[in-house]
């Protein structure tokens, strides 16, 4: 089981991340995957600095795609955290599969934007990201709505509802 949290989050790593869901679900390391994320020198140092005794490794799309089959295939516990389900799609369509031993995506924050519609508490998505949340949904992906481990989910059928 080397990937054993995946997660959507708009924050990609943040204090919550660590101090919530690594207790719950202890890892080896943290793989992020965000294109402007890996570009910016000075925020993928704050990210990774929001880290202590965790690996953090942050990647664009592109080395993901080379980095996790290998990653896959240790014997270590990693996160994958994507900013958007649209970088999980390219992901998956590029024939990695982001099993964890569940199938199971968790969506932490997706903050309001121009075009997007609310569908829970700090989530609202576009129409580009419902599309790739339909599409890991069809990949037979259970995607859970939960901000925190101890706080009420919801799944993507009952999201999807809200969307027109």
């Amino acid at each position: 089981m080397s990937i054993s949290f995946v997660r959507i989050d708009d924050r990609v790593i943040h204090g919550q991340l660590v101090t919530r869901w690594a207790k719950e679900l202890p890892c080896d390391g943290i793989i992020a995957i965000d294109d402007a994320v890996a570009a910016d020198p000075l925020l993928s140092a704050v990210m990774k600095g929001a880290v202590q005794d965790i690996k953090v490794w942050l990647f664009d799309t592109l080395t993901a795609i080379e980095k996790l089959p290998k990653i896959i295939a240790s014997e270590k516990r990693y996160f994958v955290i994507g900013k958007s389900p649209v970088t999980l799609q390219r992901i998956e369509e590029a024939g990695i599969g982001l099993q964890n031993g569940h199938r199971k995506i968790n969506v932490g924050p997706m903050s309001a934007r121009a075009n997007t519609t609310t569908i829970g508490p700090n989530q609202a998505v576009s129409p580009e990201e419902a599309t790739a949340f339909d599409y890991l949904a069809q990949r037979g992906h259970q995607i859970e709505f939960r901000l925190v481990p101890d706080a009420g989910a919801y799944s993507w059928q009952d999201a999807r509802q809200k969307i027109k």
